[in-house]
């Protein structure tokens, strides 16, 4: 008796049941390495920043600084500001953990990192970024640095993370945002006076490491644990 061939319908729904396990796996391989793990520090930043730049050497500077104080740097796993932030772990003989995405462009792996874990989904990776994270430093970047600088700013808001130090470095390439910030925003009610407290501005390394250092931060006390 001849078989009816499957749908489009059918096939539809059979990859998206195998998208799921695959979802699964990421979580389960993320949440498996990054929890044996001590304390760590996330470091967002753009892919595209020139190891000449100075934006570069003062990630370099204070992911080392970060390492020498016992904790651990998570990056997006790529070139630039993710580098630097894993060459200055590495330096320091500290955890160098790498989240790669994997792009048709643009992103691969630093040679920096210890610890590769590698990615499909973006929204699995984020959850990754912050769930083990005891600060997280906002280095200059571009679309996705911002993406990444909003998405924390509203889970710590949202109290669906942990409480942690937020630390924007370079006042020069931040101070227009922070001023629309305060300006338009602000002035709109669309976000509330205290909103303004959740993060910190600093040129200085040593500064964003003592703010993250006398934090005290219970990455357990989260609604995503």
């Amino acid at each position: 008796m001849p078989t009816t061939p499957p749908s489009q319908v059918d096939l539809s729904l059979q990859r998206e049941t195998w998208r799921v396990f695959r979802i699964m796996a990421e979580f389960v391989e993320g949440f498996d390495k990054l929890a044996k793990v001590g304390p760590c520090v996330t470091i967002f930043g753009s892919a595209r920043t020139k190891r000449s730049a100075s934006e570069y050497k003062l990630c370099v500077k204070t992911a080392k600084l970060l390492g020498q104080e016992g904790f651990g740097v998570i990056t997006g796993g790529g070139g630039g500001i993710m580098e630097a932030g894993n060459r200055g772990a590495k330096e320091a003989g500290a955890e160098s953990i790498g989240l790669n995405i994997l792009l048709p462009f643009e992103q691969s792996a630093n040679e920096y990192i210890e610890t590769l874990i590698n990615f499909h989904y973006f929204f699995v990776r984020k959850v990754m970024f912050l769930k083990y994270c005891h600060g997280a430093i906002i280095m200059p970047g571009g679309f996705g640095t911002l993406d990444e600088l909003c998405e924390v700013l509203t889970l710590v808001q949202t109290k669906k993370v942990h409480r942690f130090p937020i630390i924007l470095m370079d006042s020069a390439f931040w101070g227009g945002l922070i001023d629309w910030l305060k300006n338009t925003m602000l002035e709109r009610g669309n976000i509330s006076p205290q909103d303004l407290d959740l993060f910190r501005v600093t040129d200085d390394p040593k500064e964003a490491v003592r703010i993250i250092k006398n934090f005290k931060v219970n990455i357990y006390d989260s609604p995503i644990n």
